[in-house]
């Protein structure tokens, strides 16, 4: 996790509840006829708040999660996008059913900074397939925040919770 600095940050406009396949129809493809044969799943670390001054103030971030399709030439399906708060309780689910990702493309989800349901130890689960090998899909959340005069945004990189594949 990086912590930086911004030199200025623009203010964030709240995605209203969030339609992938309408928000994103250009980033989309037809899911795929054949067998879905290879799939796993991401853990993403979010920070919807912060603690800083040993504990004595709150800074809330703004949240967003990007779901990269790193293949050049495969489809990628995620079946699932889900936002977990501190305690582990899911806040939202994002997905209706299945999606497929274009090659290359990507899709986001934005929490606004007033929205501090998830917490100081929120969390993502991406779960994600394809028909065959597939270069591993990129899953990130990018926070934003400051307070006064100081901004600050920090990357928080998905870990890999598991990749099965069917024979």
């Amino acid at each position: 996790m990086l912590l930086c600095p911004l030199a200025s940050a623009a203010p964030a406009v709240a995605q209203s509840k969030v339609n992938i396949e309408q928000n994103f129809a250009d980033s989309l493809a037809a899911l795929p006829k054949e067998e879905l044969a290879v799939s796993g799943g991401f853990y993403v670390p979010a920070y919807s708040s912060v603690a800083m001054s040993q504990g004595k103030l709150r800074v809330d971030f703004s949240v967003t999660l990007s779901v990269h399709n790193a293949s050049e030439n495969q489809p990628l399906v995620l079946k699932r996008i889900a936002y977990f708060d501190t305690a582990g309780k899911q806040v939202e689910t994002y997905l209706k059913a299945p999606v497929a990702l274009k090659p290359l493309a990507t899709v986001s989800i934005f929490i606004p900074t007033d929205d501090v349901r998830g917490g100081t130890g929120a969390n993502f689960i991406v779960d994600w397939a394809a028909t065959g090998e597939i270069t591993e899909p990129v899953v990130e959340a990018l926070m934003v925040g400051g307070i006064a005069n100081a901004h600050y945004a920090f990357i928080s990189q998905g870990r890999p919770t598991r990749t099965a594949t069917r024979k």
